[in-house]
């Protein structure tokens, strides 16, 4: 870890096929769930990914979906 060797102190498992991240379908399926907010705004993920789904949320679901550029501010009104 940054360089270092870390001895391990516990069993490491691989357990192929499991990931703690939901996948497009889960995240829509999640969403359609919440009432609609005025806007959606998708600030985790790679650009590529992110701005595909905010394309997805817009075409599924019609939601106003974003992709904020980095550093950019946004003012959350409840």
């Amino acid at each position: 870890m940054f360089g270092e060797y870390v001895p391990v102190r516990a069993e490491v498992a691989d357990v192929p096929h499991f990931s703690a991240h939901a996948d497009r379908r889960q995240l829509l399926d999640w969403l359609r769930t919440a009432a609609p907010p005025r806007v959606t705004y998708l600030v985790h993920g790679e650009p590529d990914a992110a701005a595909a789904l905010r394309d997805r949320i817009d075409d599924a679901l019609g939601w106003t979906a974003v992709v904020p550029r980095s550093g950019e501010h946004v003012l959350v009104r409840g």
